[in-house]
Protein backbone atom coordinates (compact mmCIF):
# COMPACT_ATOMS: atom_id res chain seq x y z
CA UNK A 1 0.00 0.00 0.00
CA UNK A 2 1.08 3.27 -0.80
CA UNK A 3 2.27 6.02 1.71
CA UNK A 4 -0.53 8.39 0.03
CA UNK A 5 -3.50 5.73 0.31
CA UNK A 6 -2.50 6.02 4.35
CA UNK A 7 -2.55 9.49 4.56
CA UNK A 8 -5.88 9.37 2.87
CA UNK A 9 -7.87 6.85 5.10
CA UNK A 10 -6.22 8.31 8.37
CA UNK A 11 -7.11 11.97 6.77
CA UNK A 12 -10.38 10.39 6.30
CA UNK A 13 -10.27 9.15 9.76
CA UNK A 14 -9.28 12.36 11.50
CA UNK A 15 -12.61 14.60 9.22
CA UNK A 16 -15.11 11.92 9.31
CA UNK A 17 -14.86 11.96 13.26
CA UNK A 18 -14.62 15.51 13.48
CA UNK A 19 -17.48 16.15 11.79
CA UNK A 20 -19.67 13.42 13.47
CA UNK A 21 -18.90 14.03 17.11
CA UNK A 22 -18.29 18.43 16.80
CA UNK A 23 -19.08 19.96 13.16
CA UNK A 24 -22.28 17.82 12.81
CA UNK A 25 -23.43 19.56 16.18
CA UNK A 26 -22.89 23.36 14.92
CA UNK A 27 -26.08 25.19 13.49
CA UNK A 28 -24.43 28.62 12.93
CA UNK A 29 -28.18 31.26 13.22
CA UNK A 30 -29.92 27.80 12.75
CA UNK A 31 -28.83 27.54 9.06
CA UNK A 32 -24.82 27.17 8.52
CA UNK A 33 -23.34 23.81 8.86
CA UNK A 34 -19.70 23.20 8.50
CA UNK A 35 -19.13 20.08 6.17
CA UNK A 36 -15.06 19.36 6.13
CA UNK A 37 -15.26 15.94 4.60
CA UNK A 38 -15.92 17.80 1.10
CA UNK A 39 -11.93 18.50 2.08
CA UNK A 40 -11.12 15.05 0.95
CA UNK A 41 -12.29 15.32 -2.67
CA UNK A 42 -11.47 18.71 -3.48
CA UNK A 43 -7.66 17.60 -2.79
CA UNK A 44 -7.97 14.74 -5.04
CA UNK A 45 -5.06 14.56 -7.53
CA UNK A 46 -5.61 15.78 -11.21
CA UNK A 47 -4.78 12.51 -13.45
CA UNK A 48 -6.56 10.91 -10.62
CA UNK A 49 -9.06 7.55 -12.92
CA UNK A 50 -12.05 8.48 -12.72
CA UNK A 51 -13.03 5.21 -10.87
CA UNK A 52 -10.76 5.90 -7.82
CA UNK A 53 -12.43 9.27 -7.44
CA UNK A 54 -15.79 8.17 -7.67
CA UNK A 55 -15.25 5.27 -5.37
CA UNK A 56 -13.22 7.83 -2.44
CA UNK A 57 -16.31 9.97 -2.79
CA UNK A 58 -18.92 7.28 -2.47
CA UNK A 59 -16.88 5.98 0.65
CA UNK A 60 -16.33 9.24 2.41
CA UNK A 61 -20.01 9.79 2.00
CA UNK A 62 -20.93 6.84 3.38
CA UNK A 63 -18.72 7.04 6.48
CA UNK A 64 -20.48 10.19 6.80
CA UNK A 65 -23.84 8.37 6.22
CA UNK A 66 -23.28 5.52 8.51
CA UNK A 67 -22.09 8.02 11.69
CA UNK A 68 -24.68 10.52 10.94
CA UNK A 69 -27.79 9.11 10.50
CA UNK A 70 -28.57 10.26 7.07
CA UNK A 71 -29.20 7.46 4.61
CA UNK A 72 -27.37 8.16 1.47
CA UNK A 73 -27.78 12.15 1.37
CA UNK A 74 -23.86 12.73 2.24
CA UNK A 75 -22.66 9.25 -0.01
CA UNK A 76 -24.92 10.49 -3.31
CA UNK A 77 -23.64 14.29 -2.89
CA UNK A 78 -20.50 13.35 -2.46
CA UNK A 79 -20.51 11.27 -5.41
CA UNK A 80 -21.61 13.74 -7.83
CA UNK A 81 -19.12 16.10 -5.99
CA UNK A 82 -16.34 13.45 -6.64
CA UNK A 83 -17.65 13.19 -10.55
CA UNK A 84 -17.65 17.22 -11.20
CA UNK A 85 -14.35 17.41 -9.94
CA UNK A 86 -11.59 17.16 -12.49
CA UNK A 87 -13.92 18.95 -14.86
CA UNK A 88 -14.24 22.15 -12.48
CA UNK A 89 -10.22 21.65 -11.88
CA UNK A 90 -9.83 21.71 -15.59
CA UNK A 91 -10.90 25.07 -15.47
CA UNK A 92 -8.58 26.23 -13.41
CA UNK A 93 -5.28 24.41 -14.92
CA UNK A 94 -3.78 25.85 -18.00
CA UNK A 95 -4.31 23.24 -20.40
CA UNK A 96 -1.00 22.83 -21.85
CA UNK A 97 0.24 22.04 -17.79
CA UNK A 98 0.71 17.99 -17.72
CA UNK A 99 1.80 17.86 -13.87
CA UNK A 100 -0.32 15.56 -11.92
CA UNK A 101 -0.66 18.33 -9.58
CA UNK A 102 -2.49 17.86 -6.16
CA UNK A 103 -5.05 21.10 -5.76
CA UNK A 104 -3.91 23.44 -3.36
CA UNK A 105 -3.62 26.76 -2.04
CA UNK A 106 0.09 26.69 -3.20
CA UNK A 107 -0.36 25.32 -6.35
CA UNK A 108 -3.39 26.70 -7.83
CA UNK A 109 -2.57 30.03 -6.45
CA UNK A 110 -5.11 32.05 -3.71
CA UNK A 111 -7.91 32.91 -6.49
CA UNK A 112 -7.88 29.85 -8.28
CA UNK A 113 -8.23 27.85 -5.61
CA UNK A 114 -10.53 29.68 -3.90
CA UNK A 115 -13.44 29.91 -6.78
CA UNK A 116 -12.37 25.70 -7.41
CA UNK A 117 -13.34 25.46 -3.62
CA UNK A 118 -16.49 27.45 -4.07
CA UNK A 119 -17.72 25.95 -6.84
CA UNK A 120 -17.23 22.75 -5.64
CA UNK A 121 -18.47 23.22 -2.16
CA UNK A 122 -21.72 24.53 -3.50
CA UNK A 123 -22.60 22.29 -5.87
CA UNK A 124 -22.22 19.82 -2.58
CA UNK A 125 -24.70 21.76 -0.41
CA UNK A 126 -27.33 22.22 -3.41
CA UNK A 127 -27.47 18.63 -3.45
CA UNK A 128 -27.28 17.82 0.13
CA UNK A 129 -29.74 20.11 1.06
CA UNK A 130 -32.32 19.35 -1.65
CA UNK A 131 -32.07 15.73 -1.11
CA UNK A 132 -32.32 16.70 2.30
CA UNK A 133 -35.16 18.52 2.31
CA UNK A 134 -36.54 16.87 -0.45
CA UNK A 135 -39.23 19.34 -1.12
CA UNK A 136 -39.14 23.47 -2.00
CA UNK A 137 -41.71 23.51 0.66
CA UNK A 138 -39.77 26.01 3.01
CA UNK A 139 -37.76 27.53 0.51
CA UNK A 140 -36.16 30.37 2.12
CA UNK A 141 -34.81 28.01 4.54
CA UNK A 142 -33.32 25.88 1.93
CA UNK A 143 -31.76 28.81 0.47
CA UNK A 144 -30.62 29.95 4.16
CA UNK A 145 -28.76 26.49 4.19
CA UNK A 146 -27.13 26.20 1.33
CA UNK A 147 -25.83 29.14 1.43
CA UNK A 148 -24.66 29.57 4.74
CA UNK A 149 -23.21 26.49 4.73
CA UNK A 150 -21.60 27.01 1.67
CA UNK A 151 -19.82 30.29 3.03
CA UNK A 152 -19.25 28.18 6.17
CA UNK A 153 -17.49 25.14 4.73
CA UNK A 154 -15.13 27.01 2.37
CA UNK A 155 -13.67 29.03 5.19
CA UNK A 156 -13.05 26.22 6.94
CA UNK A 157 -11.18 24.62 4.05
CA UNK A 158 -9.29 27.20 3.61
CA UNK A 159 -8.21 27.42 7.11
CA UNK A 160 -7.37 23.58 7.07
CA UNK A 161 -5.59 23.93 4.07
CA UNK A 162 -3.76 27.13 5.39
CA UNK A 163 -2.84 25.01 8.63
CA UNK A 164 -1.47 21.65 6.40
CA UNK A 165 2.25 21.61 5.59
CA UNK A 166 2.50 19.01 2.24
Amino acid sequence: MSIDIIKRILLLTILVLAQVLVLNNIHLLGCATPLLYVYLVLRINRFCPQWANLLWGFVIGLCVDIFSNTPGLAAASMTLMSLLQPYVLNIFVAHDNQDDMKPSFRTLGPVKYISYTSILVFIFCITFFTLETFNFFNWLQWIYNIVGSTIITVLLVLVVENVRRD
